[in-house]
């Protein structure tokens, strides 16, 4: 029964990279600066934050839990994942400011059925449907080389969550134009580095499961990383010119 539900996950979730890439270049997604009236109810963005994303922290750690491997790949495994997931549904949550802003209860939904979906995948086939990694796992280049891709992308989103969260001053309100950085490069650093975050997980761990999931990532946050890249030079007529949207010097 897991090995079934692991291939409709899997189909899913390319599915749902297709369908979302395709939706978003006409929709957008409404939270943030995008938010507005007519996607019922709401909770405090922090709350929609934390509710959403608690999944990917949990659902994997069950597997890996009851799993019962124990070996230095699969510990491995779960902490690069937790590492990046509690700092979202904790730390970057507890560092936004309170406000006004309000997150749909819809959106929260749909991504607490992502997240449970993704957590599935990727940890029934890290924790127990294939063999465990042998120990020169950590040493192969894969795994060298996609950890040093999932460290920088860390520390790209994160770094860029600091600058934007440092452009208002307490009691400021609105939109300023976000610089330093690898905001000299694109509009949506932030976004990118969560790209490479798990364009390196997927390659780290080889796996279908991962590949869907830098699928999916790369499919919902491209389109919106181009439409704000469109927002601010529409808002702003001095935004910078040699800035792209995404990808450095390309788009």
């Amino acid at each position: 029964m897991i090995a079934l539900i692991y291939r409709w996950s899997i189909d899913i979730l390319f599915a749902l990279a297709v369908a979302i890439f395709v939706a978003l270049f006409f929709l957008r997604a409404p939270y943030g600066r995008y938010a507005r009236p007519g996607w019922g109810i709401t909770l405090p963005e922090k709350w929609g934050w934390r509710i959403m994303e608690f999944p990917a922290v949990a659902v994997i750690l069950i597997f890996f839990l009851f799993g019962g491997r124990r070996d230095p790949v699969s510990i491995a495994f779960i902490l690069i994942w937790e590492f990046h997931y509690v700092y979202r549904t904790f730390v970057f949550t507890s560092l936004m400011r309170e406000g006004r802003r309000q997150f749909p209860v819809l959106i929260s939904f749909f991504a607490v059925l992502f997240n449970a979906l993704n957590g599935y995948a990727n940890g029934s086939h890290l924790f127990v449907l294939v063999r465990p990694y042998p120990l020169a796992w950590l040493l192969d280049m894969r795994f060298v080389g996609g950890l040093a891709l999932f460290a920088s992308g860390f520390v790209i989103h994160a770094s860029s969550d600091n600058i934007l969260r440092s452009l208002r001053k307490p009691g400021e309100t609105g939109y300023l134009i976000p610089r330093g950085g690898m905001f000299r490069f694109v509009s949506c650093p932030n976004y990118l580095g969560e790209i490479i975050e798990w364009t390196g997980w997927a390659i780290l761990t080889w796996s279908l499961a991962g590949l869907a999931f830098a699928a999916f990532t790369f499919a919902n946050l491209f389109p919106r990383a181009i439409a704000h890249h469109r927002w601010y030079r529409s808002e702003f007529s001095d935004y910078p010119g040699e800035r792209k949207a995404v990808i450095p010097f390309v788009v």
